[in-house]
């Protein structure tokens, strides 16, 4: 048996799905060794429990903490209270693939190739499409509420050296992200040309066999590298020539102000630097019409510069694909079983099988009918950035 999958339960009237189990563990051994970075590094909040659309699942948020001053006494001074802040994430999709046969395809299948390896084949199939959707929602998540970028837009990273991740290092040290669990997820241009620096293919320079001989990518600079195959390159907008307004910004500002200038538009996930300043931040909320003055707000932690009281150029960089790293904290992914009726619905069986490598728990059923059969993979689900500062994009 498979060691990757693990049955949790079986339920309904006959064990319907029993013999079915041999091609379920066919399928998910095929979607388990797809490439989906996100879906390990996240936060993962799975289990076999039934959740609805709009059901909101809470955790809890330390608040941030100052020191003070110790001063001797006799009595134990009295602790300051402290507020727990909450954040929270809606379930905001239940998907299913189905399939059915009818009695003579089933037949007419086993006098060829056999009904339970075309049957394999489908389940295999459903299993990665609702992987692969889940996958890019984490990653058009990342990169909707990544603080800023690093890279050049259209240059796939590691070109001639590793350089990019200590760069991409840098900004989460600078913007106070956990240490630990860090991982940068990144296309396969990316990691086709990681794999071919000479460094990282000699073992004697890489310090271990995994990328010569198993084709597998390293932790550099504390950020296990994975891939994936849902890396998204999101159009840029149109804005050419807008400028900030002259009023000053002070390290840290999120919303600035725009001048009536320059055409165009300005897209949330868009890359910009002002003049003066080569960071490169990123947009969470754009503005569709840059000639009327409006207001754009940048992913915290915002500015790194201090603005001056003068108008700043805006340069929205070009369309680029979007490397993502961040700790395990920044992203969370929970994945549910969809709801049912109190009353159960129609299905002959259903069973939750649970892949362990990606930790997803699917929902099989087998729904009877008039000389046919049809079987659902189900799944509910919902991704959500906590912590903007902590995410960065790898531009390529």
């Amino acid at each position: 048996m498979n060691k990757n999958i693990t049955i949790l339960s079986t339920t309904g009237y006959a064990n319907t799905l029993t013999g079915l189990i041999p091609d379920l563990y066919a399928g998910l051994d095929v979607v388990s060794r797809e490439l989906v970075g996100f879906i390990p590094a996240v936060t993962r909040n799975v289990s076999a429990e039934r959740a609805a659309v709009g059901e909101s699942v809470v955790w809890d948020v330390a608040p941030e903490m100052t020191s003070g001053n110790i001063v001797p006494a006799m009595a134990i001074p009295e602790p300051g209270d402290k507020t727990i802040g909450t954040d929270s994430l809606t379930i905001s999709k239940a998907k299913m693939v189905e399939f059915g046969f009818v009695g003579e395809e089933q037949k007419g299948l086993n006098n060829g190739i056999g009904y339970q390896t075309v049957q394999a084949g489908l389940f295999a199939q459903g299993l990665r499409t609702l992987t692969n959707e889940i996958e890019v929602d984490l990653a058009t998540e990342a990169y909707l509420n990544s603080s800023r970028a690093y890279g050049t837009a259209g240059t796939t990273p590691f070109g001639t050296n590793t350089g990019e991740t200590a760069q991409i290092k840098k900004i989460l040290d600078d913007n106070g992200a956990q240490g630990s669990e860090r991982s940068l997820i990144v296309d396969t241009s990316a990691g086709a040309a990681l794999r071919t620096l000479t460094q990282l293919t000699r073992v004697n320079e890489s310090g271990t066999s995994m990328t010569l001989r198993d084709g597998e990518l390293l932790n550099l600079n504390g950020l296990s590298i994975k891939e994936s195959a849902g890396i998204q390159t999101p159009t840029k907008g149109t804005g050419a020539s807008a400028t900030t307004n002259d009023a000053g910004y002070a390290i840290g500002a999120t919303v600035l102000t725009l001048a009536s200038a320059g055409t165009g538009t300005i897209l949330a996930g868009d890359v910009l630097t002002f003049a003066g300043d080569t960071n490169k931040y990123l947009v969470v909320s754009g503005d569709a019409d840059v000639s009327g003055g409006g207001t754009i707000t940048l992913a915290a932690p915002g500015l790194r510069v201090a603005m001056s009281a003068a108008t700043k150029a805006i340069t929205v960089q070009a369309t680029s694909s979007r490397n993502i790293a961040f700790p395990r904290s920044a992203m969370h992914l929970v994945a549910r079983a969809p709801a049912l009726p109190q009353e159960g619905d129609a299905a002959l069986d259903r069973m939750m099988i649970t892949d362990a490598r990606s930790g997803l728990a699917f929902e099989v059923s087998l729904y009877p009918g008039y000389r046919k059969i049809r079987a659902e993979i189900a799944m509910a689900w919902g991704v959500k950035a906590s912590k903007t500062a902590h995410i960065a994009s790898l531009l390529g």
